[in-house]
């Protein structure tokens, strides 16, 4: 599928992700509807952020994801949806699940099903690594068993199940986009790094984290949403679940040093209890294949993470960006 001049709606555009999106559709050629949810505040979340060239170029549509009448008006006319709308946050999983299905499984749900009213010609339905649990084996191919190691996650295997029925159902051309750990600009601070950059801008010389040891696929944003792109484009995708990873991995300890000697060599890093998963819940490993997304697009990785990690930090020295930001306190 050409993308150009595709009339397309990303929902959670108004997020970390769904932001970056908007931005690459556009110099793609797409006519862009944002799904942004809606808030008494008029807010447009990090889009506000974006230059006004940008903004006069977007149709702004303010909604609930948990609401099938919203959504099924945001998707009257559009060709193409690009589902990022979540809830993504494990800690607050754990003491707030019904939230998770509501927006998660029943947020998708309606997608799906006012994509086969209105035949869409193309979804694209955003999950997680996080569906994998900690790895069985590696590389994590899309083979992989799904194991739902807490509330979060297993509401977007069940969403992912949500999406694959519509298919094997109703023929929807459909496909599953399974990210891994993706980090940048603009990320929330209930992701580690944000928590390590933010922390160590603000001058602290402690840096509060939980378990040192678990390993992640960090994925630098801009990479993640050029696999967006190219998954949507490539016909042969529909009906599959596709990773975007880099296939290789870090312990969140060894990220954890890196900013260190990047912004203040001087910090150490301390045990907050709090932070900890309960041992079971805990995703210790994820290194993800690549294999499935290289065949059947053009995607490469373009930022090793060395990279990713410097154009974060500058993004986080910003004053303008680190006051949005709230380091003293644990954000679940």
């Amino acid at each position: 599928m050409n993308l150009t001049g595709k009339k397309i709606l990303i929902t959670g555009a108004d997020g970390f992700i769904g932001s970056h999106l908007v931005e690459r559709l556009l110099d793609e050629g797409c006519i862009v509807k944002a799904f942004v949810y809606y808030n008494s505040f008029n807010s447009w979340g990090w889009l506000d952020t974006l230059a006004k060239e940008k903004l006069s170029r977007l149709e702004i549509f303010a909604g609930d994801i948990r609401d099938p009448n919203g959504v099924r008006t945001a998707m009257k006319d559009i060709e193409v949806v690009f589902h990022l709308a979540a809830l993504i946050a494990i800690p607050f999983s754990y003491h707030s699940p019904d939230s998770y299905i509501d927006t998660n499984v029943k947020g998708t749900l309606n997608i799906v099903q006012a994509a086969k009213d209105l035949n869409i010609e193309r979804v694209l339905v955003t999950s997680t690594s996080e569906v994998y649990g900690t790895a069985q084996y590696i590389p994590i191919d899309e083979n992989h068993p799904r194991q739902p190691q807490s509330p979060y996650s297993a509401s977007k295997i069940g969403a992912d199940c949500i999406a694959d029925s519509f298919y094997r159902s109703f023929n929807l051309p459909l496909t599953i986009v399974r990210p891994f750990n993706t980090f940048g600009p603009r990320q929330s601070a209930r992701a580690v790094i944000p928590t390590i950059i933010t922390q160590l801008l603000n001058g602290k010389e402690e840096i509060k984290l939980g378990d040192l040891t678990p390993t992640r696929d960090l994925l630098f944003v801009k990479d993640t949403v050029n696999g967006f792109t190219e998954i949507a484009k490539a016909d042969k995708l529909i009906g599959h679940d596709c990773n975007i990873a880099t296939q290789s991995e870090i312990s969140v300890g060894d990220l954890a040093q890196e900013l260190i000697n990047q912004i203040n060599p001087k910090a150490r890093i301390i045990t907050d209890e709090v932070r900890i998963r309960p041992e079971k819940s805990e995703v210790f490993r994820l290194y993800g294949s690549n294999e499935k997304i290289k065949q059947f697009t053009g995607w490469q990785q373009q930022y090793d993470l060395k990279e990713g990690l410097a154009e974060t930090v500058a993004w986080f020295k910003n004053v303008e960006n680190l006051k949005q930001y709230k380091a003293d306190i644990y954000n679940i």
